[in-house]
Formats: C-alpha cells, sequence, structure tokens
C-alpha cells in the first residue's frame, strides 16, 4: 500500500496508513494528522517508533527523550559520537543523533528484515546520514563487534511487549562491556511495575559489570503504582546525573533519576541472572503500551 495519494493541484499528497506483514506482525504506519510528515509505527498494536522525517529532533515518545536525554550529555555538545543501537523500529534516535551530532557514526541492529524494508521504503533516511542498518540478532552482533569501538549502547529491544531473556545476563553485560569505550555508557529500555523483580534482576546483573548504575523513570513507576518504563543507565565513570536531572524534569511528563542508595535500595535483595536462568521482562497489563 503506497503512503500517499494525490489532493488537488498545488496541494501536498494526503498521507495514508500503511499495513503490512513484517517478520514478528503486523506494522502500521500511521501518519500524523497536525505534523505534514509524520508517522506513529505500531506492531501488532503497540507503539514502537514516532518519526518527524522533517524534524528529527522532535520526540513524541517520553522514554524516547530521556534516552535522548543521556546522548545529549554523553560527549560536549554537538561533538560526534559513535552509537550501537540494538533494536531499530523507525530508527528514531538515530535520526535525532544524526541531526543533533553531525558526523556520528551509528550502526543499527535491527532482527525484523520486513521492518527495515518497510522503514527505508516509506521513511528513508537522508543521504550521508552515517547510519548503518543491518539485519541481525542483537546479542549475536554485540558478542562479535569490535571490542571499545561504541561511545553509547542503546538497547531497545522487545519481542512483542517483553525484553528478550538473552539480553538480561550477566553474560550479555560482560559483552556489552567489551564494546564500549572506558568511558562508555550502555542505556537499556526496560518495563516492569512492582514489586520490581525484573528491575531489581538487572540492576544486580549490571551491577557484575559495572560501577556506575542510574535510573530514569515517571515517579509513579518508581512508586510502583503503574507499570512502565525504566531507563536503566550503566558505566564506568560517574554519570552527570545533576545535568540528567535537571532536563528530565523539565520534560512534559517530568521523569526522576535514582542511583546510589534509592538505586540500590529498588535492587532489594535481587541477584544477578545468567543465561541459564535469564528471563525476559514480565507481560506488562493489558493497555499498559496500546494506543487508543
Amino acid at each position: 500500500m503506497e503512503n500517499n495519494r494525490s489532493g488537488p493541484p498545488g496541494t501536498e499528497p494526503e498521507a495514508i496508513p500503511v499495513v503490512r506483514t513484517v517478520d514478528h506482525g503486523t506494522a502500521r504506519l500511521l501518519p500524523d494528522v497536525d505534523r505534514a510528515r509524520a508517522w506513529l509505527l505500531t506492531v501488532d498494536g503497540a507503539p514502537q517508533s514516532y518519526v518527524d522525517l522533517d524534524d528529527p529532533a522532535h520526540l513524541e515518545f517520553e522514554y524516547t527523550r530521556r534516552i535522548a536525554h543521556l546522548l545529549d550529555t554523553a560527549a560536549p555538545e554537538g561533538a560526534p559520537l559513535d552509537v550501537l543501537h540494538l533494536g531499530g523500529g523507525a530508527l528514531t534516535l538515530p535520526r535525532y543523533t544524526a541531526a543533533t551530532r553531525p558526523g556520528s557514526r551509528q550502526e543499527v541492529v535491527e532482527a525484523d528484515r520486513g521492518l527495515i524494508a518497510l522503514v527505508a521504503e516509506h521513511l528513508p533516511l537522508p543521504g550521508a546520514s552515517g547510519i548503518t542498518v543491518r539485519a541481525a540478532d542483537a546479542r549475536a552482533h554485540v558478542e562479535s563487534a569490535p571490542p571499545r569501538s561504541a561511545d553509547v549502547i542503546v538497547a531497545d529491544v522487545f519481542g512483542g511487549s517483553r525484553v528478550p531473556a538473552h539480553l538480561t545476563s550477566v553474560e550479555f553485560a560482560r559483552a556489552a562491556e567489551r564494546v564500549l569505550r572506558p568511558d562508555g555508557v550502555y542505556a537499556a529500555n526496560l518495563a516492569d511495575g512492582s514489586p520490581f523483580g525484573f528491575l531489581g534482576s538487572q540492576l544486580a546483573t549490571f551491577k557484575t559489570v559495572f560501577e556506575e548504575l542510574a535510573l530514569i523513570a515517571e515517579p509513579s513507576v518508581l512508586r510502583g503504582r503503574r507499570f512502565g518504563n525504566v531507563l536503566l543507565l550503566a558505566s564506568h565513570r560517574p554519570l552527570d546525573t545533576a545535568a540528567l536531572a535537571r532536563r528530565t524534569a523539565a520534560d512534559a511528563f517530568p521523569a526522576r533519576v535514582e542511583y546510589g542508595a534509592a538505586a540500590a535500595r529498588l535492587a532489594g535483595d535481587a541477584r544477578p541472572v545468567t543465561d541459564a536462568d535469564a528471563q525476559g521482562s514480565p507481560e506488562p497489563p493489558e493497555g499498559a503500551f496500546g494506543i487508543g
């Protein structure tokens, strides 16, 4: 199905939805009626990405803004970064980084070849973007990537609505640490709710590899009032939590940055998980990430 149709002479073509079966479900590209070349990508009804082709710095989803805050503070303003993105979707954050940090080298790993083709056809990247998209399993790619080749790893991988188990273990954390430069940062978009069994296990797991950990999420999620996204940050160097806190507090839906003792309290007595006992994130409650 084409993503536009002709209108009267002198008018912009009217965008219409695109529906396609991809490797892992049914993908839909839905136009935003308020922004001329902006699109929402869903897979099996779950929102995956939002992209404005005319304004790649516009981030609609709150969790993408929080990852963008990390990218904004990972190096001096405008300096290029080497970023490895695990999970592609419609390439929201790679486009953002290319726009805000020209000259960045970015690699995107997406397992769904059908989704890659859909995005390339209807939401093409600008020329000389510095973004390379590869069809591969995230864990396999990390294990084969050159050591000390990335400033930031962004993990935003969901099988359906769950983080896959093979991206939650100590073995995976070690593989990711090998790819990062000594002052690099690992950032993972996770999802959990009270009593935070999964989030606690991830804090314990990544603590075995990295000295510094922090979490970013809405206060209602951190207080256990609802299920939602939590951004896990891990590094060897101290994170600029003050800068992150200022930025996240100023968002339309303010978030809180937890680190040190506060993060340790959320971990509780959770133990690290290995490949032998790793499990994916919990199934979200019905409607937790749906769209109306």
